[in-house]
Protein backbone atom coordinates (compact mmCIF):
# COMPACT_ATOMS: atom_id res chain seq x y z
CA UNK A 1 0.00 0.00 0.00
CA UNK A 2 1.36 3.43 -0.52
CA UNK A 3 2.77 5.76 1.89
CA UNK A 4 3.98 9.05 2.22
CA UNK A 5 7.37 10.64 2.64
CA UNK A 6 6.73 11.80 6.00
CA UNK A 7 6.28 9.04 7.70
CA UNK A 8 9.68 8.47 6.76
CA UNK A 9 11.42 9.86 10.09
CA UNK A 10 14.31 8.02 12.13
CA UNK A 11 13.54 5.66 15.23
CA UNK A 12 13.98 7.19 18.45
CA UNK A 13 17.37 5.39 19.57
CA UNK A 14 16.85 5.22 23.02
CA UNK A 15 13.27 3.50 22.54
CA UNK A 16 15.50 0.94 20.90
CA UNK A 17 18.23 0.92 23.83
CA UNK A 18 15.00 0.42 26.37
CA UNK A 19 13.66 -2.55 24.83
CA UNK A 20 16.73 -4.28 24.30
CA UNK A 21 17.55 -3.52 28.15
CA UNK A 22 13.91 -5.20 28.03
CA UNK A 23 14.89 -7.98 26.53
CA UNK A 24 18.03 -8.53 28.76
CA UNK A 25 15.63 -8.53 31.85
CA UNK A 26 13.37 -10.61 30.06
CA UNK A 27 16.71 -13.17 30.19
CA UNK A 28 17.14 -12.87 33.68
CA UNK A 29 19.86 -10.07 34.19
CA UNK A 30 19.56 -6.94 36.28
CA UNK A 31 20.08 -3.94 34.18
CA UNK A 32 20.59 -0.57 35.81
CA UNK A 33 18.72 2.12 33.42
CA UNK A 34 20.46 5.23 32.79
CA UNK A 35 19.13 5.67 29.50
CA UNK A 36 15.23 7.09 29.52
CA UNK A 37 14.60 9.94 31.09
CA UNK A 38 11.67 8.86 33.22
CA UNK A 39 11.51 9.38 36.46
CA UNK A 40 11.59 6.45 39.09
CA UNK A 41 8.63 7.67 41.09
CA UNK A 42 5.16 7.43 40.54
CA UNK A 43 2.72 10.17 40.08
CA UNK A 44 2.17 12.40 43.67
CA UNK A 45 0.08 10.26 46.16
CA UNK A 46 -2.34 13.20 46.28
CA UNK A 47 -2.57 12.81 42.39
CA UNK A 48 -4.00 8.93 42.57
CA UNK A 49 -6.11 9.63 45.60
CA UNK A 50 -7.57 12.58 43.25
CA UNK A 51 -8.04 10.49 40.55
CA UNK A 52 -9.76 7.51 42.60
CA UNK A 53 -12.06 9.96 43.82
CA UNK A 54 -13.41 11.36 40.94
CA UNK A 55 -13.49 8.32 39.15
CA UNK A 56 -15.94 6.75 42.20
CA UNK A 57 -18.20 10.01 41.31
CA UNK A 58 -19.25 9.23 37.80
CA UNK A 59 -18.01 9.04 34.17
CA UNK A 60 -14.98 10.64 32.90
CA UNK A 61 -15.50 12.05 29.80
CA UNK A 62 -14.60 14.45 26.87
CA UNK A 63 -13.75 17.89 28.24
CA UNK A 64 -13.30 21.11 26.67
CA UNK A 65 -10.42 21.20 23.94
CA UNK A 66 -8.17 23.79 26.22
CA UNK A 67 -8.31 22.14 29.05
CA UNK A 68 -11.05 22.12 32.36
CA UNK A 69 -10.86 25.97 33.58
CA UNK A 70 -9.28 24.91 37.09
CA UNK A 71 -6.06 23.19 35.66
CA UNK A 72 -5.73 26.27 33.44
CA UNK A 73 -6.58 28.65 36.32
CA UNK A 74 -4.19 26.79 38.79
CA UNK A 75 -1.19 26.43 36.10
CA UNK A 76 -1.24 30.10 35.42
CA UNK A 77 -1.23 30.72 39.13
CA UNK A 78 2.07 28.57 38.84
CA UNK A 79 3.91 31.34 37.14
CA UNK A 80 3.07 33.21 39.98
CA UNK A 81 4.45 31.31 42.22
CA UNK A 82 8.00 30.07 40.38
CA UNK A 83 8.42 33.29 38.31
CA UNK A 84 6.38 36.26 39.45
CA UNK A 85 4.64 36.36 35.90
CA UNK A 86 0.90 37.48 36.32
CA UNK A 87 -0.38 35.05 33.30
CA UNK A 88 -3.89 35.32 32.16
CA UNK A 89 -5.15 31.69 32.71
CA UNK A 90 -7.08 31.98 29.04
CA UNK A 91 -3.61 31.73 27.15
CA UNK A 92 -3.03 28.15 29.18
CA UNK A 93 -3.46 25.36 26.90
CA UNK A 94 -3.63 21.50 28.20
CA UNK A 95 -2.31 19.51 25.89
CA UNK A 96 -2.07 15.07 25.59
CA UNK A 97 1.75 15.70 26.90
CA UNK A 98 4.53 18.26 25.99
CA UNK A 99 4.34 16.29 22.23
CA UNK A 100 0.82 17.29 22.25
CA UNK A 101 1.87 20.62 22.42
CA UNK A 102 4.91 20.27 19.57
CA UNK A 103 2.30 19.02 16.98
CA UNK A 104 -0.08 22.10 17.80
CA UNK A 105 2.47 24.71 18.31
CA UNK A 106 4.53 23.65 14.92
CA UNK A 107 0.79 23.53 12.48
CA UNK A 108 -0.07 26.75 14.05
CA UNK A 109 3.13 28.59 13.64
CA UNK A 110 4.52 27.23 9.99
CA UNK A 111 3.28 26.26 6.60
CA UNK A 112 4.87 23.46 4.85
CA UNK A 113 8.48 24.06 3.87
CA UNK A 114 9.59 26.63 6.62
CA UNK A 115 12.45 26.15 8.50
CA UNK A 116 12.99 25.57 12.37
CA UNK A 117 16.27 26.53 13.93
CA UNK A 118 16.84 23.67 16.63
CA UNK A 119 20.51 23.52 18.86
CA UNK A 120 22.40 20.52 18.40
CA UNK A 121 22.42 18.52 20.36
CA UNK A 122 19.08 18.61 21.00
CA UNK A 123 15.61 16.61 21.72
CA UNK A 124 15.50 14.21 18.86
CA UNK A 125 11.19 14.40 18.18
CA UNK A 126 11.80 18.02 17.28
CA UNK A 127 13.32 16.99 14.47
CA UNK A 128 11.45 14.27 13.87
CA UNK A 129 7.96 16.15 14.41
CA UNK A 130 8.98 18.54 12.03
CA UNK A 131 9.84 16.57 9.23
CA UNK A 132 6.50 14.83 9.64
CA UNK A 133 4.93 17.95 9.14
CA UNK A 134 6.63 18.36 6.17
CA UNK A 135 8.83 21.11 7.86
CA UNK A 136 12.36 21.95 7.24
CA UNK A 137 14.19 20.99 10.70
CA UNK A 138 17.50 22.87 10.61
CA UNK A 139 20.05 21.82 12.78
CA UNK A 140 22.52 24.27 14.70
CA UNK A 141 25.76 22.84 15.77
CA UNK A 142 26.28 24.06 19.37
CA UNK A 143 29.78 24.77 20.94
CA UNK A 144 31.08 23.27 24.24
CA UNK A 145 32.14 27.13 25.71
CA UNK A 146 28.79 27.84 25.67
CA UNK A 147 27.82 24.91 27.27
CA UNK A 148 25.95 23.57 24.18
CA UNK A 149 23.71 25.82 23.98
CA UNK A 150 22.57 28.46 20.93
CA UNK A 151 23.76 31.79 20.99
CA UNK A 152 22.73 34.41 18.35
CA UNK A 153 26.26 34.38 16.40
CA UNK A 154 25.37 30.32 15.59
CA UNK A 155 21.98 31.73 13.82
CA UNK A 156 22.48 35.32 12.57
CA UNK A 157 23.94 34.26 9.51
CA UNK A 158 21.03 31.26 8.77
CA UNK A 159 17.19 31.74 7.28
CA UNK A 160 15.01 30.70 9.48
CA UNK A 161 11.58 30.92 10.67
CA UNK A 162 11.37 29.74 13.91
CA UNK A 163 13.61 28.68 16.81
CA UNK A 164 13.02 25.98 18.95
CA UNK A 165 15.44 25.98 22.76
CA UNK A 166 15.20 24.22 25.51
CA UNK A 167 16.16 25.30 28.99
CA UNK A 168 16.82 22.67 30.95
CA UNK A 169 18.12 21.05 27.83
CA UNK A 170 17.93 17.29 27.03
CA UNK A 171 21.11 15.70 26.80
CA UNK A 172 23.21 18.26 28.37
CA UNK A 173 21.35 19.54 31.38
CA UNK A 174 22.01 23.32 30.74
CA UNK A 175 20.41 26.35 30.76
CA UNK A 176 19.77 29.94 29.14
CA UNK A 177 19.79 32.93 31.98
CA UNK A 178 17.81 35.79 31.01
CA UNK A 179 20.80 37.76 28.96
CA UNK A 180 21.06 34.75 26.97
CA UNK A 181 17.35 33.87 26.04
CA UNK A 182 16.59 37.54 25.81
CA UNK A 183 19.76 37.93 23.10
CA UNK A 184 17.72 34.69 20.95
CA UNK A 185 14.16 36.43 21.42
CA UNK A 186 15.54 39.70 20.08
CA UNK A 187 17.45 37.87 16.99
CA UNK A 188 13.83 36.26 16.40
CA UNK A 189 12.07 39.56 16.65
CA UNK A 190 14.58 41.24 13.88
CA UNK A 191 14.41 37.84 12.09
CA UNK A 192 10.45 38.16 11.99
CA UNK A 193 10.71 34.50 13.46
CA UNK A 194 8.91 32.37 15.68
CA UNK A 195 10.84 31.46 19.02
CA UNK A 196 9.29 28.61 20.92
CA UNK A 197 10.42 27.86 24.36
CA UNK A 198 10.61 24.54 25.86
CA UNK A 199 10.13 24.29 29.79
CA UNK A 200 9.59 20.59 30.59
CA UNK A 201 12.09 20.54 33.04
CA UNK A 202 11.28 23.19 34.68
CA UNK A 203 11.22 22.23 38.41
CA UNK A 204 14.32 20.23 38.12
CA UNK A 205 16.74 22.63 38.90
CA UNK A 206 19.73 22.99 41.02
CA UNK A 207 22.06 25.75 41.56
CA UNK A 208 19.36 28.46 39.89
CA UNK A 209 16.01 28.63 38.90
CA UNK A 210 15.02 28.16 35.36
CA UNK A 211 13.92 31.33 33.40
CA UNK A 212 11.34 30.84 31.60
CA UNK A 213 10.37 32.71 28.34
CA UNK A 214 7.34 34.92 29.63
CA UNK A 215 9.95 36.91 32.18
CA UNK A 216 10.81 38.42 28.96
CA UNK A 217 8.31 38.70 26.42
CA UNK A 218 4.54 37.58 25.85
CA UNK A 219 5.33 37.40 22.14
CA UNK A 220 6.04 33.40 22.04
CA UNK A 221 5.19 29.69 22.66
CA UNK A 222 5.85 28.00 25.86
CA UNK A 223 5.55 24.59 26.09
CA UNK A 224 5.27 22.73 29.66
CA UNK A 225 4.76 18.92 31.08
CA UNK A 226 3.55 17.33 34.07
CA UNK A 227 6.10 14.32 33.22
CA UNK A 228 9.19 14.91 34.56
CA UNK A 229 8.82 17.40 37.61
CA UNK A 230 5.62 16.13 38.66
CA UNK A 231 6.72 12.62 37.64
CA UNK A 232 3.60 11.78 35.59
CA UNK A 233 5.20 10.89 32.15
CA UNK A 234 2.42 7.94 31.25
CA UNK A 235 -0.05 10.22 32.35
CA UNK A 236 0.84 12.33 29.02
CA UNK A 237 -0.94 15.79 29.75
CA UNK A 238 1.43 18.94 29.33
CA UNK A 239 0.36 22.65 28.72
CA UNK A 240 1.54 25.24 26.04
CA UNK A 241 1.47 29.15 27.09
CA UNK A 242 0.84 31.44 23.74
CA UNK A 243 -0.42 34.96 22.80
CA UNK A 244 -3.70 35.96 23.49
CA UNK A 245 -4.32 36.26 19.67
CA UNK A 246 -3.45 32.49 19.16
CA UNK A 247 -5.84 31.06 21.46
CA UNK A 248 -8.53 30.58 19.54
CA UNK A 249 -6.18 29.12 16.10
CA UNK A 250 -4.93 26.11 18.56
CA UNK A 251 -8.30 25.51 20.31
CA UNK A 252 -9.51 25.03 16.81
CA UNK A 253 -6.64 22.71 15.87
CA UNK A 254 -6.94 20.79 19.15
CA UNK A 255 -10.58 20.23 18.70
CA UNK A 256 -9.91 18.50 15.51
CA UNK A 257 -6.33 16.99 16.25
CA UNK A 258 -7.44 15.53 19.96
CA UNK A 259 -11.13 16.34 20.96
CA UNK A 260 -8.83 17.45 24.34
CA UNK A 261 -6.53 16.02 26.75
CA UNK A 262 -7.65 12.81 29.05
CA UNK A 263 -9.86 14.06 31.79
CA UNK A 264 -8.63 11.52 34.22
CA UNK A 265 -5.18 12.77 33.81
CA UNK A 266 -6.28 16.46 34.17
CA UNK A 267 -7.46 15.54 37.39
CA UNK A 268 -4.01 13.83 38.75
CA UNK A 269 -2.29 16.81 37.30
CA UNK A 270 -4.37 19.47 38.91
CA UNK A 271 -3.82 17.88 42.37
CA UNK A 272 -0.34 16.59 41.67
CA UNK A 273 0.15 20.64 41.56
CA UNK A 274 -0.27 20.83 45.69
CA UNK A 275 1.85 17.80 46.28
CA UNK A 276 4.76 20.20 46.93
CA UNK A 277 6.22 18.05 49.82
CA UNK A 278 6.24 14.51 47.70
CA UNK A 279 7.60 16.76 44.98
CA UNK A 280 10.43 18.32 46.96
CA UNK A 281 11.67 14.87 48.21
CA UNK A 282 12.35 13.67 44.58
CA UNK A 283 14.03 16.84 43.91
CA UNK A 284 16.43 15.78 46.80
CA UNK A 285 17.09 12.56 45.12
CA UNK A 286 18.19 14.01 41.49
CA UNK A 287 20.18 16.58 44.03
CA UNK A 288 22.26 13.40 45.45
CA UNK A 289 22.01 11.78 42.13
CA UNK A 290 23.48 14.52 40.26
CA UNK A 291 26.51 14.56 43.23
CA UNK A 292 27.43 11.30 42.61
CA UNK A 293 27.35 11.81 39.16
CA UNK A 294 29.36 14.54 38.68
CA UNK A 295 31.98 12.81 41.05
CA UNK A 296 31.41 9.34 39.59
CA UNK A 297 31.61 9.67 36.17
CA UNK A 298 35.12 10.85 35.52
CA UNK A 299 36.36 7.90 37.90
CA UNK A 300 35.33 5.67 34.75
CA UNK A 301 36.77 8.32 32.78
CA UNK A 302 33.53 10.01 31.65
CA UNK A 303 35.01 13.31 32.53
CA UNK A 304 34.47 15.79 28.98
CA UNK A 305 30.67 17.15 30.40
CA UNK A 306 29.42 20.01 31.29
CA UNK A 307 27.60 19.72 34.75
CA UNK A 308 23.84 19.90 34.76
CA UNK A 309 22.07 22.62 35.55
CA UNK A 310 18.67 20.78 35.57
CA UNK A 311 17.31 18.07 34.28
CA UNK A 312 18.86 14.45 35.26
CA UNK A 313 20.75 13.95 32.23
CA UNK A 314 25.00 14.14 32.00
CA UNK A 315 26.41 14.55 28.66
CA UNK A 316 29.74 12.85 27.83
CA UNK A 317 32.18 13.69 25.37
CA UNK A 318 33.82 9.56 24.65
CA UNK A 319 35.42 10.26 21.61
CA UNK A 320 38.61 9.09 23.69
CA UNK A 321 36.78 5.75 23.55
CA UNK A 322 35.39 5.55 20.18
CA UNK A 323 33.89 6.82 17.08
CA UNK A 324 30.70 4.38 17.57
CA UNK A 325 28.79 5.88 20.43
CA UNK A 326 25.80 3.40 19.60
CA UNK A 327 28.03 0.42 19.99
CA UNK A 328 29.48 1.43 22.60
CA UNK A 329 26.37 1.67 24.29
CA UNK A 330 25.50 -1.36 23.11
CA UNK A 331 29.03 -3.30 24.63
CA UNK A 332 28.05 -0.91 27.72
CA UNK A 333 24.53 -2.80 28.08
CA UNK A 334 26.06 -6.48 27.46
CA UNK A 335 28.99 -6.74 29.41
CA UNK A 336 27.85 -4.08 32.40
CA UNK A 337 24.47 -4.40 32.62
CA UNK A 338 24.19 -0.83 32.04
CA UNK A 339 21.50 0.77 29.65
CA UNK A 340 22.71 4.27 28.28
CA UNK A 341 21.79 6.21 25.22
CA UNK A 342 24.12 7.32 22.21
CA UNK A 343 24.12 10.42 21.35
CA UNK A 344 22.73 9.83 16.98
CA UNK A 345 19.53 10.55 19.09
CA UNK A 346 20.04 14.03 19.73
CA UNK A 347 23.00 15.11 17.60
CA UNK A 348 23.39 13.33 13.52
CA UNK A 349 26.56 15.06 13.39
CA UNK A 350 28.41 14.53 16.10
CA UNK A 351 26.40 11.93 18.09
CA UNK A 352 28.86 9.24 17.50
CA UNK A 353 30.96 10.53 20.38
CA UNK A 354 28.74 11.39 22.84
CA UNK A 355 26.69 9.26 24.98
CA UNK A 356 23.80 11.03 27.79
CA UNK A 357 23.47 8.98 31.37
CA UNK A 358 20.36 9.76 33.29
CA UNK A 359 20.43 9.59 36.63
CA UNK A 360 16.46 9.61 37.37
CA UNK A 361 16.47 6.57 39.14
CA UNK A 362 17.14 5.61 42.45
CA UNK A 363 20.10 6.38 44.25
CA UNK A 364 21.03 3.20 45.24
CA UNK A 365 20.26 2.06 41.20
CA UNK A 366 23.06 5.09 40.64
CA UNK A 367 25.57 3.93 42.96
CA UNK A 368 25.48 0.24 41.54
CA UNK A 369 25.17 1.90 37.74
CA UNK A 370 28.58 4.03 38.32
CA UNK A 371 30.70 0.94 39.86
CA UNK A 372 29.98 -1.17 36.87
CA UNK A 373 30.80 1.58 34.27
CA UNK A 374 33.92 2.02 36.38
CA UNK A 375 34.95 -1.93 36.13
CA UNK A 376 33.86 -1.81 32.68
CA UNK A 377 36.18 0.81 31.81
CA UNK A 378 38.89 -0.38 33.79
CA UNK A 379 38.39 -3.44 32.36
CA UNK A 380 39.24 -1.77 28.89
CA UNK A 381 41.88 0.18 30.19
CA UNK A 382 40.68 3.45 29.95
CA UNK A 383 41.28 3.93 33.73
Amino acid sequence: MRNSRRGAVDPFIVMDVMEAARQAEEGGRHIIHMEVGQPGTAAPQGARDALAGAMSQGALGYTVALGIPELRTRIAQLYGEWYDVDLNPSRVIVTPGSSGAFLLAFTALFDAGEKVAIGAPGYPSYRQILKALSLQPLDVQTAPENRLQPVPDDLRALDFDGLMVASPANPTGTMLDAPAMGALIDLCREKNAAFISDEIYHGIEYEAKAVTALELTDDCYVINSFSKYFSMTGWRVGWMVVPEDHVRKIERLAQNMFICASHASQVAALAAMECHDELEANMAVYRANRDLMISGLPKAGFDKFAPPDGAFYVYVDVSAFTQDSRAFAGEILAEAGVAVTPGLDFDPVRGHQTLRFSYARSTADIEDGLARLQRFMAARGFV
